[in-house]
């Protein structure tokens, strides 16, 4: 039956990129799978071929664009098999999970992202277990991850001007910024976070002066559609609001899109998303406790 859905979904997607017609509603989602053993890698290849088959519908190499796996309430055993299947990037949104997996995982060479509402108070925390915030949505909380990511340099560089010279410490301490890409509300509903369009260049601004912190780019999540095809407008909004800031302050900037989702990345990367988070299409419906 899964093998049956699969090719439809390819058989559909390759007509859609040969009319460039809009994908079905029923077609676009990717259904969750089983997370069975074997599965999770089945369901890996699938996700990369539809990752490869949306970039070639837009002109685009499957290279550039970064697969993020969304672990959130998902066992340590599924992200080691992901990770065995090759995959590196893996994301939880809650600072509480990512600690209680932290032992479990830690012989991972993986690259860990937050994707949740960081709290100001668990700011510090935050920078000591991910890699990468990418959820950043007002200047009080980039000042406290700037300040416990430069608590941490300095732990670092006082262990390297033990072993190396000055000019050691400070390359260590410009290699170990802490990535961040900032939250773009897209959502209209109140509860939803992510900075106003409006106020981005502020933010831009204030977090490019922040020694200690290295922007990378934009996140946003679009309001949930049945019809993914109704995300595109969102996408191409948050790719616009990128580009105005590169037009104002310089075309290097902010190279990062991350947005889209199990059921929309294939929307998103032809709206310019060099990030992809999936969650169920990887790991089949999440786990509850």
């Amino acid at each position: 039956m899964k093998g049956q859905s699969q090719t439809l979904h390819r058989s559909a997607a390759a007509d859609a990129c040969a009319t460039k017609t809009e994908l079905p509603a029923a077609h676009a989602r990717i259904r969750a799978m089983s997370s069975a053993s074997g599965e999770l890698t089945e369901n890996l290849a699938y996700v990369r071929e539809q990752i490869e088959l949306a970039a070639s519908c837009a002109g685009r190499r499957a290279e550039e664009i970064t697969l993020i796996a969304v672990s959130k309430t998902h066992s340590a055993r599924k992200i080691q098999e992901l990770y065995e299947a090759g995959l590196r990037h893996f994301a939880e949104n809650r600072v509480q999970e990512r600690e209680s997996k932290l032992a479990k995982v830690a012989g991972l060479n993986a690259t860990w992202h937050m994707i949740g509402h960081v709290q100001k108070n668990k700011a510090a925390r935050a920078a000591r277990l991910f890699d990468s915030i990418d959820s950043v949505d007002s200047v009080p909380l980039a000042e406290k991850l700037n300040r416990a990511r430069a608590d941490i340099n300095t732990e670092g560089t006082e262990n390297a001007e033990k072993k190396n010279t000055s000019k050691e410490s400070e390359r260590f301490a410009l290699a170990n910024r802490l990535r961040v890409l900032i939250e773009v509300k897209l959502d209209p509903e109140p509860a939803k976070s992510g900075v106003d369009g409006r106020e981005l260049p502020r933010l831009v601004e204030a977090i490019a002066g922040m020694p200690h912190l290295d922007l990378r780019g934009l996140m946003g999540v679009p309001p949930y559609f049945d019809n993914p095809e109704e995300s595109r407008p969102h996408f191409h909004r948050l790719r616009e609001l990128r580009d105005a800031i590169r037009a104002q302050m310089g075309a290097e900037l902010l190279p990062v899109l991350s947005m889209g989702m199990s059921h929309d990345f294939e929307i998103a990367i032809e709206e310019g998303a060099t990030e992809v988070r999936v969650g169920t299409a990887l790991f089949g419906e999440r786990e509850r406790a």
